[in-house]
């Protein structure tokens, strides 16, 4: 597929592109500073704002589609949705956040006392996006949040999926490598398993 990937320069990013190249993806790689991107085959680096809407659609149209793996506290979901529909690109993939998954019934992660303060102005806004995405009736999007804990590790291409609720592992811990993440997230662009819905990724 032509891929367009916003943020490609990033912790997640990066690993998503690598994994879109492994398969034989085309990528578009846009990012503020894309000379951050490594030549190699299959990806072209294009600069990009994600808070200009007139440059960015244009970078996305042509693709069949959209990953975006940018900060939800330095992006506006609005823009980004905007941009994507004047593109007329069908798909849109969101790296999405763990604040808003379930641990209880109607008790979300972002809520719960052990949640750091540091990290709630952006799993708010993850939320919200989430949200805005779920009142969108034009747009086929899907939204992957990955663990509680997500770091640099293994690609392993073994984890669970789950849909609204946080998943945790035998010893409590709940975590997943953003090399998996981005196996799980390639997965579901090839395969697409959860059409405008959120689904979640761990060990």
């Amino acid at each position: 597929m032509k891929v367009a990937l916003i943020g490609a320069s990033g912790n997640v990013g990066s690993r998503v592109l690598a994994e879109l190249l492994s398969r034989g993806h085309a990528v578009t790689a846009i990012a503020r500073h894309p000379e951050k991107i490594s030549a190699r085959s299959g990806v072209t680096p294009k600069a990009g704002d994600v808070h200009d809407k007139a440059a960015l659609a244009p970078l996305l149209a042509g693709h069949d589609a959209v990953i975006s793996a940018v900060r939800f506290s330095a992006s506006d979901p609005k823009l980004l949705i905007a941009a994507i529909k004047e593109a007329r690109v069908p798909r849109y993939l969101i790296v999405g956040g763990a604040g808003s998954l379930e641990v209880a019934p109607g008790k979300k992660l972002i809520d719960t006392p052990s949640f750091p303060e540091a990290y709630k102005p952006e799993a708010g806004a993850g939320g919200a996006f989430l949200e805005l995405l779920r009142g969108e009736r034009d747009l086929d999007w899907t939204f992957l949040s990955p663990s509680a804990l997500i770091g640099a590790g293994e690609r392993t291409g073994k984890f669970r999926l789950s849909g609204d609720q946080l998943l945790t592992a035998d010893d409590g811990k709940s975590s997943i490598s953003y090399e998996d993440y981005a196996v799980a997230l390639v997965d579901e662009l090839e395969k697409p398993a959860h059409s405008r819905r959120r689904f979640t990724v761990g060990y």
